[in-house]
């Protein structure tokens, strides 16, 4: 493994951001601009030779990293809200790395694996799509639009693939809300499905604080109390 990485930093030295190997798995990072530069070598190239696309997704890292709560550290009153920091330089650098599409390639010829990510310009939400290289990222890059709303450039059929002609929104983004934004009914005197807005109250799920109890087989929080 080692010495394949080392290899690959050689060969892509100059169009990689980064080469890293994590839990037996080796992840390049990609700039937009050289996507299908890089796959077209990681495609044809005998050193390289990944010849199949098993894969491609979207990813939304807003908030990534960040909790809510600590359960298993929770006071004996209670628990709050973890209160992150946050000042407009961080929120800037976060929201430009927000998206970001992953392809997940296989070499049959040379028995390797590899994760190639890609972030995406925050300004367009476009990257090249690589269709022409590989033909199964076909319905894959639909789906990362449809879900995500990352528009892939040079993509011949780009629409809708999972949900209906008349969703609004993209609903795997963090910020979509769980309960949805329409919600859909037959109705008889039309004769057609129409859409209404969400009749659910939103609400949020609070998850149960497990505290450590004490010898006398009391929860802190009740003795406390």
């Amino acid at each position: 493994m080692d010495k394949w990485v080392e290899q690959l930093k050689q060969l892509l030295t100059s169009q990689i951001e980064s080469c890293v190997v994590d839990r037996g798995e080796v992840t390049i990072e990609v700039d937009a601009e050289l996507l299908i530069a890089v796959s077209r070598r990681l495609r044809d190239e005998d050193e390289l030779h990944f010849e199949q696309l098993i894969d491609l997704c979207g990813i939304d890292y807003s908030a990534y990293g960040e909790s809510e709560w600590e359960t298993s550290e929770a006071s004996g009153s209670g628990f709050s809200r973890a209160v992150v920091s946050h000042n407009k330089k961080n929120e800037d650098a976060a929201q430009k790395k927000r998206f970001a599409v992953v392809y997940h390639l296989l070499s049959i010829a040379n028995n390797r694996r590899l994760r190639m990510r890609v972030f995406v310009p925050y300004k367009t939400l476009t990257v090249p799509s690589v269709n022409d290289v590989w033909a199964s990222a076909n319905w894959y890059e639909r789906e990362a639009f449809d879900l995500f709303g990352i528009r892939f450039e040079g993509h011949n059929d780009l629409r809708r693939l999972l949900t209906d002609y008349g969703f609004v929104g993209h609903p795997f983004r963090k910020d979509f809300p769980l309960i949805g934004t329409v919600e859909m009914r037959y109705d008889a005197e039309q004769g057609r499905c129409v859409y209404e807005p969400v009749s659910i109250e939103p609400r949020i799920l609070v998850p149960r604080v497990i505290r450590q109890q004490n010898k006398d087989n009391v929860p802190t929080s009740e003795q406390e109390g």
